[in-house]
């Protein structure tokens, strides 16, 4: 995979003036096995949330687990994970204390498929990687987990 500045399907980062909520950073673990894709979701992160946040990248997703508790703001979870899947990773989390409102499922599937597979209210949103509007779409929501208290 590789970014393209012509191709508009990958995220960009985009300084915002989104208010953020005081106090302790929000933790945000991101377990993709496209170590570029990954990158470009934190660039795009920390220069819209700066301090606000933490992002944590995990290619291996059993690395992860050992990080993972219901201290997680925020849990990106690429379905296509090597070894056991995106959706064995999402019930691991739920099992670790991730509520499923904090998990969000990446993935290249077309999103009518992953709402077959993650119906509305199984967890906070499936986002095709390479869809401009479902990512923008998702940047809202971002925004208004990073301004809760």
């Amino acid at each position: 995979m590789s970014v393209r500045e012509d191709s508009g399907a990958y995220l960009k980062p985009v300084s915002s003036e989104v208010p953020v909520a005081a106090g302790k950073p929000k933790r945000i673990i991101i377990v993709e096995h496209e170590a570029l894709f990954a990158e470009v979701w934190r660039t795009l992160l920390l220069t819209r949330y700066g301090p606000a946040i933490t992002v944590e990248i995990y290619q291996d997703p059993l690395k992860a687990l050992e990080v993972i508790g219901p201290d997680v703001s925020l849990l990106m979870v690429d379905l296509e994970l090597p070894l056991f899947g995106g959706r064995k990773m999402f019930e691991l989390a739920k099992e670790r204390g991730v509520a499923p409102r904090r998990m969000v499922i990446l993935s290249t599937r077309d999103a009518n498929d992953l709402h077959l597979l993650f119906p509305d209210g199984c967890c906070l949103a499936v986002i095709n990687k390479h869809e401009p509007n479902q990512q923008n779409a998702f940047l809202m929501i971002l925004d208004s987990i990073v301004k809760r208290h």
